[in-house]
């Protein structure tokens, strides 16, 4: 097209779109995923990015030097995930459970810290080139002229998937209905019965297992990086802050335009560098937004 904006043509944005898509599906299904255990245990898991790397670091391990089949490496990522939130969750929860919001998601960067140095010293980034690739990045189509892979594909459907399937579950479960619980008042819940250990278990647990088809989607579409991988928590975390942490349709949404906003500033070479800004420029907004409703429906309900 001819169009130009600021010397990028519509048919350069297009490409970065597409993928902007893919990693707001991605995006979108961490904060589901931080919302949905903060609604049952309180925690904001800083430590989602950095569980995710170790995960896709084992994997690609396990696929290059051994003769593991590419997706039961994969399938060791996701467990990682599920299995190492798990231990977080029964090892620490019950201490912190009483403290406040900002020490538990403080307790959790510490972790994400402490994943962050194992995967330098262990698989020392940056001496060797290394990429994960999935298998669905070989059948690609064209598109208005934009080749799309099945990666991508897969994660923007995925975003999607986890999403519907996570409403439907806490909608329609006996489980889902006690975390539904925990969210609105623990203790009452706790006084009618419901196991609550047990419930945040399975938060904690489902949480860690989407973690690691993050990463693994992550380190497909970004990069096999320890420091990116870790730290696009940011863009998810921004997207269930967007969501309230408590609405997961509004954190999809959320999600994918980040996803989308950040790789279409790739193109622009003026605030190409800004593009990691977007998470916390769009949070704030959104909040300053909430903020403002809150205001008019106080100043409206005093008169």
């Amino acid at each position: 097209m001819t169009n130009v904006l600021l010397g990028v043509t519509f048919d350069d944005l297009k490409p970065f779109f597409v993928l902007g898509l893919a990693l707001g599906g991605v995006f979108a299904v961490s904060g589901v995923g931080i919302v949905v255990l903060y609604q049952a245990t309180g925690v904001v898991n800083l430590a989602y990015g950095a569980i995710g790397a170790v995960g896709a670091f084992l994997a690609w391990t396990l696929i290059n030097t051994t003769s593991c089949p590419q997706p039961l490496a994969f399938l060791v990522a996701v467990a990682f995930g599920g299995v190492c939130n798990l231990v977080y969750g029964t090892l620490f929860g019950p201490p912190f459970a009483n403290r406040d919001p900002l020490v538990k998601a403080i307790a959790t960067l510490g972790l994400a810290l402490i994943f962050l140095g194992i995967v330098n010293w262990v698989w020392s980034p940056g001496v060797i080139a290394r990429s994960l690739t999935l298998p669905s990045d070989q059948w690609s189509y064209s598109v208005a002229g934009v080749f799309i892979n099945w990666t991508q594909i897969m994660a923007l459907l995925f975003g999607i998937a986890v999403t519907g399937g996570t409403a439907i579950f806490l909608r329609t479960t006996k489980l889902g209905t006690a975390m539904r619980s925990l969210a609105n008042d623990r203790e009452i819940t706790a006084m009618l019965g419901v196991p609550v250990r047990r419930v945040e278990s399975s938060a904690w647990f489902g949480s860690g297992l989407v973690c690691g088809a993050s990463g693994i989607f992550l380190a497909d579409l970004v990069a096999l990086d320890p420091f990116t991988l870790t730290f696009l928590v940011i863009s998810s975390l921004a997207a269930a802050v967007i969501g309230g942490l408590k609405s997961l349709w509004i954190t999809l949404v959320a999600g994918i335009v980040i996803g989308v906003i950040q790789s279409e500033l790739q193109v622009f070479d003026t605030v190409q560098k800004y593009k990691d800004m977007a998470p916390f420029l769009l949070a704030i907004i959104a909040l300053l937004w909430i903020g403002r409703n809150r205001l008019l429906a106080v100043s409206r309900a005093a008169r």
